[in-house]
């Protein structure tokens, strides 16, 4: 397995934000989830530009047109036009971290539990679970590889794995004291939610090829 230091290329900060839960990006802006609101920044001001009003205590998703939003043991399906709530299937064991969207599917990240789940967004049904040894937070896929990011204490890390498996392959060492909440990939970065820091950070991603 390959260890490196994460390279922390940005930091943003919020008026009345108090932490960073679930992140998402929608190829222009990313979301993030700070409680009681999703929010929508443009990366590349750091301005926050619109918010939806909805419960948003854990992961956040994108799928091209919807967002996906963990709200205690459900996962909403939301109009990011309108707010409004399409639909909505349980979460996995009632509840869980870490979300993204990839091959069709819901990857749900269980914190305590050290599992990710991949979900039918239909219906809520396990297709599959993943094994990790340390507790998952955020979720994501970026160019066909898994990510996921794991916060213990002070530690933290962004850790790429093999989706059948559960191996890690590669990790990313975050600063002590950075911890990594919510995780979206997006461009040449990835998007780190900073919990209760209110923080959100971008990291550099590795360079592939």
């Amino acid at each position: 397995m390959k260890k490196s230091p994460a390279e922390i290329t940005a930091e943003y900060t919020f008026p009345g934000i108090e932490a960073v839960h679930g992140v998402t990006y929608d190829g222009g802006q990313v979301w993030f989830a700070s409680g009681d609101k999703i929010n929508a920044m443009d990366p590349k001001s750091g301005k926050m530009v619109r918010a939806i009003d909805a419960a948003a205590h854990a992961g956040t998703a994108f799928d091209g047109k919807h967002l996906f939003q963990i709200a205690e043991a459900q996962i909403h399906k939301i109009d990011p036009k309108t707010g409004k709530v399409l639909a909505s299937i349980p979460a996995p064991h009632g509840g869980g971290a870490g979300l993204a969207w990839a091959e069709g599917t819901l990857w749900v990240g269980q914190h305590r539990a050290r599992k990710i789940h991949q979900i039918d967004p239909d219906t809520g049904k396990i297709l599959r679970t993943i094994e990790s040894n340390r507790f998952v937070t955020g979720v994501t896929w970026t160019d066909g590889e898994l990510w996921h990011a794991t916060w213990e204490g002070d530690e933290s890390e962004i850790r790429h794995v093999d989706a059948k498996t559960g191996d890690v392959l590669e990790c990313l060492e975050m600063p002590p004291g950075a911890g990594v909440s919510g995780l979206e990939a997006g461009g040449d970065r990835f998007y780190c939610g900073g919990g209760f820091s209110g923080k959100l950070r971008a990291v550099k991603k590795p360079k592939r090829g």
